[in-house]
């Protein structure tokens, strides 16, 4: 394997910046050193760029198999790996849904053959297949997923009886969508009542609503709580939540972590006028004050990881009227370049975001040697510009789908290099290395 140089990087890494030198041999972080004088294959002159542990993404949908009219693994892996982001774990809810052992190693195979990130998979839970979920291999294996509201299909697990059991028996890390679904329907239902068909996208967040949320949330808390189990809630979506979760436990003793996505830390309810169903998602993006309040949380600790919960729709699909469009939509590609414009405007600072889109979930997830920038750990990093304007647009947009919410939007910062186990995968606009994504393994 070609090794590789980076001379005079800033290296944003557990809490510091500091000047220095990265030499990569053979998928590995070999020597990170002041000054490093060595005949590499292939050196990068980082003088004026900052260099980040690569983003690992721990909510994904990359539509495969099943939706590939959407995206495919390949296609949004390296939309992925344009945005900074190294590493993606990937969500069950393809078709079929990945509800055995032998549907979840026909992911990975498929991963083996086309990622250009390194991927881990997620199972499945159902209301019926707690015996499949109970043989997941906890070392291979990112989490078992638990959609506790009706995002997805027939997905839904509402029988108490199961819920119980899969807090008290699993092996490893439970991931959950959080949303009540009685409370769901009753609200859809008031708004039928009172507009038929014509429920304009506004109304999401109230359809959706802050209860909803808070009582599956609450929910599978008490539920954590009552069998200690290692929960993960994803997607927060509401300030009244972020109360649910601690600040003043180390990370790697936290039982109960928490998510924020790209969305709910940038838009609300007043951009459905303008974005329409493109900001339509399950969570619903809802109030400037939830926003607020989500990325406060971030900043004190008791939300401990931003990821996209990338889940891309064609833009036909998201043309139809508000009850037909489906939610979701692609953020891959833009996630890490959105967080740095929020450092640019006083809003966080470039070692949290190295610290909740790479160390955390490194952490949270215990990742086998990735998350961070150190000798000895596998060379997944990303070159970025700060001050390198840029504007996504259709021209640009690396997605299957061929949209963003994000579209006209100008970020400040660009990626320039994303390495990927050691491998170029992307440098100034191009993809160097098409397939080099490798298996996550976890230390459990």
């Amino acid at each position: 394997m070609p090794t590789i140089l980076i001379k005079s990087a800033t290296i944003v890494n557990e809490g510091k910046q500091f000047n220095a030198d990265v030499l990569i041999k053979n998928d590995l972080i070999e020597k990170i050193d002041s000054s490093i004088n060595f005949e590499a294959d292939k050196e990068i002159n980082a003088e004026g760029l900052y260099l980040f542990p690569g983003c690992i993404d721990d909510q994904v949908h990359f539509r495969e198999p099943g939706l590939t009219h959407k995206g495919n693994i390949h296609t949004e892996s390296r939309a992925a790996v344009a945005g900074g982001i190294t590493s993606f774990m990937e969500m069950p809810n393809t078709v079929p849904n990945t509800l055995t052992q032998e549907l979840l190693q026909d992911k990975y195979d498929i991963a083996a053959r086309q990622s250009l990130a390194n991927y881990s998979f997620f199972m499945g839970a159902s209301n019926d297949n707690l015996a499949e979920v109970m043989r997941t291999d906890i070392k291979n294996v990112c989490g078992i997923k638990v959609f506790m509201g009706s995002s997805t299909g027939n997905m839904l697990v509402d029988n108490p009886t199961t819920l119980e059991q899969l807090f008290a028996n699993s092996p490893m890390l439970i991931a959950t969508h959080c949303e009540d679904e009685a409370t769901i329907q009753s609200n859809l239902n008031h708004y039928k009542q009172l507009l038929g068909k014509n429920i304009p996208v506004r109304l999401h967040p109230k359809i959706r609503s802050t209860e909803a949320c808070y009582l599956s949330s609450s929910m599978a808390v008490e539920l954590a709580k009552k069998h200690n189990t290692r929960l993960h809630i994803l997607h927060i979506s509401t300030e009244r939540e972020i109360h649910l979760f601690s600040n003043d436990i180390p990370l790697a003793d936290k039982r109960i972590t928490a998510e924020a996505c790209i969305h709910h830390l940038w838009f609300n309810d007043a951009d459905y006028a303008e974005k329409g169903n493109l900001i339509k998602w399950n969570p619903a993006v809802k109030t400037k004050a939830d926003r607020d309040g989500i990325l406060a949380a971030v900043l004190a600790g008791r939300i401990d990881v931003i990821a996209t919960d990338h889940a891309p729709h064609t833009a036909e699909e998201k043309s139809q009227p508000y009850l037909q469009a489906p939610s979701g939509g692609p953020l891959v590609q833009h996630a890490l370049p959105a967080m740095l414009e929020l450092y640019h405007q006083g809003k966080i600072t470039l070692e949290q975001i190295a610290e909740k889109m790479a160390h955390n979930v490194a952490t949270i997830f215990q990742i086998k040697q990735r998350g961070f920038i150190r000798e000895g750990y596998y060379a997944d990093l990303t070159l970025v510009n700060l001050n390198q304007k840029w504007e996504v647009n259709k021209d640009n947009i690396l997605y299957k789908c061929g949209w963003s919410p994000f579209e006209e939007t100008t970020f400040n910062s660009r990626v320039i290099s994303t390495i990927v186990s050691g491998n170029l995968a992307y440098e100034n606009g191009a993809f160097v290395n098409d397939i080099s994504g490798q298996r996550i393994t976890f230390n459990r």
